[in-house]
């Protein structure tokens, strides 16, 4: 290689191809050198471990501060209107010697419209806005960017065309107005002192420094406690994410490899000391690579370890003891007993070493010896924990492999080694969260979302293409490529998976293929930020709950899951483009997205972990968000009108067959409905085959007349005795039951609103769940009230029920049938779940949903997105039963043990 490989930012639709010539200092005035001096000495950070808060740091301005547009919207823009421009405190910089690390906040665009259902089951559920932050950060995005240090004038690029340097409520966001000369952005590192001038120069700010170590440890405890997935271990080239408590986080031990080595005992939030370090680190291996190989940059020098044989220059025990083992000390023959130690007895030149084997004999020395003088520290301090991070890191996974097993090693197993995902923004997170009114400090895990957003191709280990404006930009960038043939790859490269290398502690189980240098460029997507999602409160035991039920680290259950998405693909980019009227525009997008979905799940089968702890439920939501990205919103509303409409037509002569019968007869018909309409799936090929055999009726009558017990899972008969009782004894109705619904059409018409009518007969009051967002044909919750509105002119019952619940305000109905029962007065509502997924993952759901379930006692989960993919397993405070039709063979058989077209009744009574 000839020089570094850095992917320059993680967002690769804002990139700029050129290289451009290495900052010079040398015009800089001298009285500005001087100024800038004076400036340093002031503010430089007092002794002591705490968090330094410059009183004179810029304060936010929060009078007359008021929410834009309607206030009871999701998630709504909060307006500072006597805000000053000189607050930047969305935007910080790390500037190392190597890399400049960029976090920066950038609010929510679109805004979901005001609507009178939302008031009424807020003010029917007590729910309140009295709770909502005054800070800006609310409803927006964190986002991760990474620039090569020689390459700063991209940076400075980078910020000056999104306007980063304006200040966060600046009348200047839309427009070139100049920038406030007192305007400031938070930075820590050397290059905040190296590169304040040039700064002030190209954009006309001051870069107000925090303290390096103060960052490093704030961005570490915000990660380890905000972040789901943050924490990692890596053995023999297999990761494993790590669930840690955020109460039970601290104390640990903080390794920060830079060219130095610094080790920091963590004790809480600003709560830290360091406690030792090293001056063996990655200047180390730098330094002395590039004197023994001639490497021209760090990158190629990890990539030479790769090829690697460390044997040919490390004396191992074995060399010593005739290759056997030195067993009474614990000791294997492949054990480096001195590194480069043939090179003294061996007659050789430096010449007649390969440079792999150097390369790799010095990366397993330093990296063992950080290992063994981190857990010297840690068992100093009695400390379980060690996190290791910093440049030396950067996703390199036989790095992290070296320094895994050599904390193994001397810990005897009691200790491990662990990194971050977000390991590279350590500092800059940190000094974004300097700023007093950042508003990260309470952010809770539930509230952060992680999405990976396509962008320019990447190609060659570079990004190709200037700052994309907009998304026709996006799709011209990868149109170019297709042309030229070139394979567009996902946004998220790593390394390989695999350990590379032979020698040492132990012989490497597998070697992988060609380093990706830029391992830890893009391993982070952008954080979403939602404060209005909650976990629901009705799980037995939050911290035990996993939504996914399918095991994805089986390499074959991945492949599978692969292809079946891959196989549909073709089917959904039709409806998609459909649903855009077929335009030509519709077609580039709909092309884009298949590629960049596709390039998503190749990312993915490469390393599966490249995304953090991959699920189905993760895969799913992925292809939904990809869709969104290319502005498909809804891929199947026209297929969901046309269903909703015939199922209409059929309902009330369904509720008249439903009256007709027995209490006991009627409850067991209601749950062959839902389990025989849930047969319509947009999401399932073999029922997308079944749509070319027949109508939606005919489908549905089909599947009815084939319902006969005893289902494959089958717990009717526990769920009839709750609802009916045995004998003379009649138990009392449930006081609220949560439906979340699934599919459009029959599925919810014919299926779940009956069930609904027969709980609200009882005097249980219903809340009807669905989709925030559309995904695949899954009805959502702005689209229910007028499907029931539909409903209720043709039955009392859902109309009265309906009304209590605030769904009929506008809606013209009138009465058809004879129900005349006094419990038709409880109500029926509808929620939102909060996400846009066919799964749904209840440690983040809608704080309407969340406020419902408050006062519920029964739980109806129906549909395999949320009762098989997920939540099968899931076990809750209320009384749950998960309804669901199988229309997978694969999954039929993995999870029930039966075949497609079987079906699960499973009753769950209260934990």
């Amino acid at each position: 290689m000839a020089g570094p490989r850095e992917s320059p930012i993680l967002e690769t639709n804002d990139i700029k191809e050129e290289r451009r010539e290495e900052v010079s200092l040398d015009k800089n005035k001298p009285e500005d050198k001087e100024r800038e001096r004076e400036r340093d000495n002031n503010m430089a950070p007092p002794a002591g471990s705490s968090i330094h808060r410059s009183s004179s740091r810029p304060q936010l301005d929060l009078s007359k501060a008021a929410i834009q547009g309607n206030s009871e919207e999701r998630d709504p823009t909060i307006l500072l209107p006597n805000q000053s421009d000189d607050i930047s405190s969305h935007l910080a910089l790390d500037i190392g010697g190597s890399l400049i690390k960029l976090v920066y906040f950038s609010r929510h665009e679109d805004h979901s419209t005001d609507d009178k259902r939302k008031k009424n089951v807020k003010e029917r559920l007590g729910i309140s806005n009295g709770n909502r932050r005054s800070y800006p950060i609310l409803g927006g995005r964190l986002h991760f960017v990474k620039f090569e240090t020689h390459k700063i004038n991209e940076c400075l690029d980078f910020i000056y065309s999104k306007r980063l340097h304006h200040g966060i409520d600046s009348h200047s966001w839309l427009t070139d107005a100049p920038t406030n000369e007192n305007a400031t952005i938070k930075a820590t590192g050397g290059g905040a002192y190296k590169f304040a001038d040039f700064f002030r120069q190209r954009l006309g700010v001051t870069l107000d420094k925090e303290d390096e170590m103060d960052c490093l440890v704030a961005g570490a405890n915000f990660l380890l406690k905000a972040i789901r997935h943050e924490a990692f271990t890596h053995r023999e080239g297999q990761k494993e994410f790590v669930q840690i408590d955020h109460n039970e986080l601290f104390p640990y031990l903080l390794v920060n490899i830079g060219s130095g080595v610094s080790m920091i005992k963590v004790d809480g939030d600003g709560k830290f000391q360091r406690v030792s370090g090293t001056n063996v680190g990655g200047g180390t291996y730098w330094g002395l690579g590039r004197l023994l190989t001639k490497c021209k940059s760090f990158d190629e020098l990890l990539e030479l370890s790769q090829r690697g044989d460390n044997r040919t220059i490390d004396m191992l025990v074995g060399d010593i003891y005739g290759g056997m083992d030195y067993s009474k000390i614990g000791l294997s023959a492949s054990t480096i007993a001195s590194s480069f130690g043939k090179a003294i007895s061996e007659n050789k030149e430096l010449g007649d070493y390969r440079p792999e084997d150097i390369s790799l004999s010095l990366l397993r020395m330093i990296s063992y010896n950080i290992g063994q003088i981190s857990y010297l520290n840690a068992l100093r301090f009695g400390l379980k924990r060690i996190f290791f991070g910093g440049f030396f890191i950067r996703g390199h996974a036989y790095t992290m492999d070296t320094i895994s097993f050599a904390v193994k090693f001397w810990s005897k197993g009691e200790a491990q080694a662990m990194f971050l995902r977000h390991e590279g923004f350590l500092g800059a997170l940190g000094a974004f969260m300097s700023h007093e009114k950042h508003g990260l400090d309470d952010v809770m895990v539930h509230q952060l979302v992680e999405r990976f957003p396509m962008g320019a191709p990447y190609t060659g280990g570079k990004i190709h293409g200037p700052p994309l404006g907009d998304l026709n930009e996006k799709i011209s960038w990868m149109e170019k490529f297709v042309l030229k043939g070139t394979e567009i790859i996902a946004p998220v490269p790593m390394a390989p998976p695999g350990t590379t290398g032979l020698g040492g502690f132990e012989v490497p189980s597998s070697k992988g293929g060609t380093l990706r240098s830029d391992a830890s460029a893009l391993n982070v997507g952008v954080l979403h930020l939602v404060p209005t999602l909650e976990v629901f409160p009705l799980l037995a035991d939050p911290k035990m709950y996993e939504p996914n039920t399918i095991d994805l680290t089986d390499h074959g259950e991945l492949e599978y899951w692969f292809t079946v998405l891959s196989e549909h693909l073709p089917d959904l980019v039709d409806k998609a483009v459909a649903s855009e009227g077929g335009t030509e525009d519709a077609k580039r997008r709909g092309d884009a997205f298949a590629r960049a979905f596709s390039a998503h799940l190749a990312r993915l089968m490469e390393e599966p972990t490249a995304y953090g702890k991959l699920g189905l439920a993760n895969l799913l939501e992925l292809r939904e968000e990809c869709l969104r990205e290319f502005q498909f919103v809804d891929a199947y509303r026209s297929i969901k009108q046309r269903e909703n409409e015939a199922s209409l037509a059929v309902l009330p002569d369904l509720l008249m067959e439903l009256d007709s019968m027995s209490e006991e007869a009627r409850l067991l018909t209601l749950i062959e409905g839902v389990l025989a309409a849930n047969i319509f799936d947009w999401g399932s090929r073999a029922c997308v085959d079944l749509y070319n055999k027949g109508t939606i009726i005919e489908i549905y009558r089909m599947s009815r007349d084939k319902m006969q017990r005893p289902w494959r899972v089958d717990d009717f008969d526990v769920f009839k005795e709750r609802m009916l009782g045995s004998g003379d004894q009649k138990p009392r109705p449930h006081k609220r039951a949560l439906l979340f619904v699934d599919n459009s059409g029959a599925d919810v018409v014919l299926g779940m609103l009956p069930l609904a009518r027969e709980l609200l007969r009882r005097g249980t009051e219903v809340v009807l769940v669905a989709n925030s967002l559309p995904a695949l044909n899954d009805v959502t919750a702005m689209e229910l009230p007028d499907i029931v509105a539909e409903a209720a002119k043709h039955c009392d019952v859902l109309r009265r029920a309906a009304e209590a619940g605030g769904l009929l305000v506008d809606a013209m109905v009138s009465g058809q049938d004879g129900s005349k029962e006094s419990s038709s007065l409880v109500p029926l509502m509808v929620v939102e779940n909060g996400c846009g997924s066919p799964c749904i993952d209840l440690r983040q759901v809608s704080s309407e949903l969340a406020a419902a379930a408050k006062d519920a006692d029964l739980i109806i989960l129906e549909g395999m997105g949320r009762a098989l993919h997920t939540n099968f397993n899931a076990r809750f405070k209320c009384n749950a039963l998960k309804l669901a039709m199988v229309k997978n063979q694969r999954l039929a058989e993995k999870l029930i043990k039966g075949n497609i077209y079987d079906c699960v009744c499973r009753y769950e009574p209260a934990r």
